[in-house]
C-alpha cells in the first residue's frame, strides 16, 4: 500500500506556542516549512517565490497577528508568484486589509481569518468605549492621574455635568456581523441600551427580537437617529466618517471605533468635536497607526487605546487554534471554518 504525500505548509512568523495538543496533531498531519526573518523580506520574499525555493506548497500559514507579515502587502505583485498549489491562507487577526482577498480568490486561494476567536475580546473593549463616551472617563483618568488637586477637584465637580448613564439611549451599529451582534448583545443586556443598526445584510427576525434591534436601510438614517454610533465593519477601501456624514450624526451624540482606523476622516472628526455636534468619541483604532492624531490626544472627552480591541491571550491562542483549524478542515476534510472569500472564489470559477 502506498501512503499519500503530506500536504506542505509554509508557516510565517514565530513558532506556534499555545495548544500543544492540535499543534503536535498538525505536525503529524502535515510537512512544514518556515522560512527564516531575513526571507520573510518582501524582496527576499518574492525572489524565493520565483525561484520556487519551497517547492509547491498547499497551504499558508500564520499564526499570529505581529510577525509572519514582513512581506508587506498581499497584491496582485505578490500573490501571482504563489505556485498554483497553494489552496488556502490561514492567517490570525480579525481584520484583513493587508491582504487582497479578491486577488487571492481570483488564484484559487482562500482566505481564513480568525475573527470569531477575537469577538469577545473586541466587544469589550467597545462596551469600555461606550462607558468612557457616556460618563466622561477620560476627563476623570487623566485629572486623577495628573496628581494635580486642582484637576482631580474640577473633574469630581464638573464631569459629571454631562455624563449619562447609558441606559435607554440608542446605539446605533454599522455593521452587526459576530462582532458588532456580540456588542449590541452586551450592551443590551448589560446596559439596557437601544439597539439600532444598519449593514448589507439585515438579520432574521429571530435575531432581532432577540436583542429588540431596529434596522435602518438607510445609514444617514441611522446617524440621525442614534445617540452613539460605533463601527464595527471590514476596511473597504474608503472612509465612511467624514466631514458630510460627521454632519448627519444626531448633535450631542457620542462616537466610537473599534474597526478600522482608515475608515474615519480624524480631521473632521476633530472639528466635530471642538464644535460639540459630537460631544465625546472613543477610538481604538487610528488612520495612521501607530501614530495618534495629536488633536485627538489633547482631548479629555476622547478616549484612545493603542488597537488592543482583540488583545486578550485568549484571542492569540483561539487565533493560533483557528489557523490550525482551517487549514485541516480544507486540506483533509475539504470545508474550512472561517473562509472570508469563499463566495469570490465561486464567481471566479
Amino acid at each position: 500500500m502506498v501512503c499519500k504525500e503530506k500536504y506542505l505548509v509554509l508557516h510565517l512568523g514565530d513558532p506556534v506556542q499555545h495548544n500543544p495538543e492540535i499543534h503536535n496533531r498538525f505536525l503529524s498531519e502535515f510537512n512544514i516549512i518556515r522560512p527564516s526573518d531575513a526571507e520573510r523580506q518582501r524582496p527576499q520574499f518574492m525572489q524565493a517565490l520565483k525561484e520556487k525555493k519551497w517547492g509547491n506548497f498547499d497551504a499558508i500559514f500564520r499564526p499570529f497577528w505581529n510577525t509572519g507579515g514582513e512581506m508587506g502587502r498581499w497584491d496582485a505583485e505578490l500573490v501571482p508568484l504563489l505556485p498554483p498549489s497553494v489552496k488556502i491562507f490561514a492567517s490570525a487577526g480579525a481584520g484583513y486589509d493587508w491582504a487582497d482577498v479578491d486577488v487571492l480568490a481570483a488564484n484559487g486561494i482562500v482566505y481564513c481569518n480568525g475573527a470569531t476567536a477575537s469577538s469577545e475580546a473586541v466587544a469589550d473593549m467597545a462596551i469600555f468605549h461606550i462607558l468612557s463616551v457616556f460618563r466622561n472617563l477620560t476627563w476623570s483618568h487623566l485629572a486623577a492621574r495628573s496628581c494635580d488637586p486642582e484637576q482631580w477637584i474640577e473633574a469630581h465637580k464638573y464631569a459629571t455635568l454631562t455624563a449619562r448613564n447609558p441606559r435607554g439611549h440608542s446605539l446605533g451599529i454599522v455593521g452587526l456581523g459576530n462582532i458588532g451582534y456580540l456588542i449590541a448583545s452586551k450592551a443590551y443586556h448589560g446596559f439596557g441600551m437601544k439597539i439600532q443598526y444598519h449593514d448589507v445584510a439585515r438579520k432574521t427576525a429571530e435575531q432581532e427580537a432577540a436583542l429588540d434591534a431596529t434596522f435602518f436601510d438607510s445609514l444617514d438614517a441611522l446617524l440621525g437617529e442614534s445617540d452613539c454610533i460605533l463601527i464595527a465593519i471590514p476596511y473597504f477601501g474608503r472612509k465612511l466618517i467624514d466631514v458630510a456624514s460627521l454632519r448627519k450624526f444626531k448633535k450631542g451624540s457620542r462616537f466610537v471605533n473599534v474597526a478600522r482606523g482608515a475608515l474615519v476622516d480624524e480631521d473632521a472628526l476633530v472639528e466635530a468635536l471642538n464644535s460639540g455636534h459630537v460631544l465625546a468619541a472613543g477610538l481604538d483604532v487610528h488612520a495612521n497607526e501607530p501614530h495618534v492624531h495629536p488633536e485627538l490626544a489633547k482631548m479629555r472627552n476622547v478616549t484612545l487605546t493603542s488597537h488592543n480591541g482583540g488583545g486578550a491571550l485568549d484571542t492569540i491562542i483561539g487565533f493560533e487554534r483557528l489557523a490550525m483549524e482551517n487549514i485541516e478542515g480544507l486540506l483533509l476534510k475539504g470545508k474550512p471554518l472561517t473562509p472570508v472569500n469563499m463566495h469570490l472564489i465561486r464567481k471566479s470559477i
